[in-house]
């Protein structure tokens, strides 16, 4: 579980990436998770946007994607989620206490 503090320094780290995927109209699938889990091994941070013709409330998509991933979730802001994942092998980010 993430402190205000993490959050806060995960958000503004964040602030410069780009989506790495979309959901869509067919919601969270288990290859989008598979596809997640593949770039959380490169990227500990990302962001996932929501389009408009996803027919789930976006704070039930951004639940289901960091549920599903393993994935803390640090921010939803309009239709866009930030995941973090801490990587076992290549720890890039340094998280303050």
């Amino acid at each position: 579980m993430l402190t205000g503090k993490q959050k806060r320094y995960l958000r503004s780290l964040a602030h410069h990436l780009n989506p790495v995927t979309q959901v869509g109209k067919g919601g969270v699938s288990d290859n989008m998770i598979e596809q997640i889990n593949l770039t959380f091994e490169t990227h500990e941070l990302i962001k996932i946007s929501i389009l408009q013709n996803c027919e789930e409330e976006k704070d039930v998509v951004a639940r289901a994607l960091a549920e599903r991933s393993g994935a803390e979730l640090v921010q939803l802001i309009g239709k866009t989620v930030v995941l973090y994942k801490e990587s076992a092998e290549d720890k890039q980010i340094q998280l303050p206490n």
